[in-house]
């Protein structure tokens, strides 16, 4: 199976991929942050580096795509191809941050990639507001990331909000995260891990 994690910036994707693989004994497959070699650059200048980023981004995780169905395990990835298609290159490119010569370039690539590819069997969405990912940004203090704008966080929100609406490529499990605390409380961790569950196994 491919179970894919999707949400904001600060959402707590990572942390709660790492923790459903020790549970299900699922592979991971991570987003390449650490050896991304234009985040930094990007968060300094995103119209500058916004089209290079999404590039790389597209070609990562169309490779990751592929190692995933090659796996004879169970695979959990941290966010997916869709959203850097339907939420980060479009929002860059309304906020200016992306020419529209660069964003029908890379549209158009997507396009014929995701052609080539099969959907998760289960899209977990943490949702959350943007107070929330501030805290969890704070908290976690990378320094690239110290200068993300609270109205960036929020033209996320709503593209997140509106994918969410009309996903129906596969089994879809929303989880609100403003009131949960899935990294500390094994309360919280249980109930997310009873849902999926009953999605992927129809087990309650």
């Amino acid at each position: 199976m491919h179970i894919a994690v999707a949400g904001n910036i600060g959402s707590g994707k990572t942390t709660l991929t790492g923790l459903l693989a020790k549970h299900f004994d699922w592979d991971t497959s991570y987003e390449d942050v650490e050896s991304n070699p234009y985040l930094h650059s990007f968060y300094g200048d995103m119209q500058r580096w916004s089209f290079n980023l999404q590039i790389y981004f597209l070609n990562s995780r169309f490779r990751q795509i592929i190692e995933i169905h090659k796996n004879e395990k169970s695979v959990i990835q941290d966010r997916t191809i869709y959203e850097d298609a339907y939420i980060f290159a479009p929002n860059l490119h309304s906020m200016n941050l992306m020419s529209t010569r660069d964003f029908e370039n890379y549209s158009a690539l997507f396009e014929l990639i995701s052609s080539f590819i099969k959907a998760p069997d289960l899209l977990i969405y943490l949702k959350s507001s943007v107070p929330t990912l501030v805290k969890q940004i704070q908290k976690r203090g990378r320094d690239y990331e110290a200068s993300i704008r609270l109205d960036y966080l929020k033209s996320l929100n709503e593209r997140y909000e509106a994918w969410i609406s009309k996903y129906k490529l596969g089994k879809l499990l929303t989880i609100e995260v403003d009131n949960i605390n899935f990294a500390d409380d094994p309360k919280d961790l249980g109930m997310v891990i009873d849902k999926i569950n009953a999605e992927l196994f129809g087990l309650f």
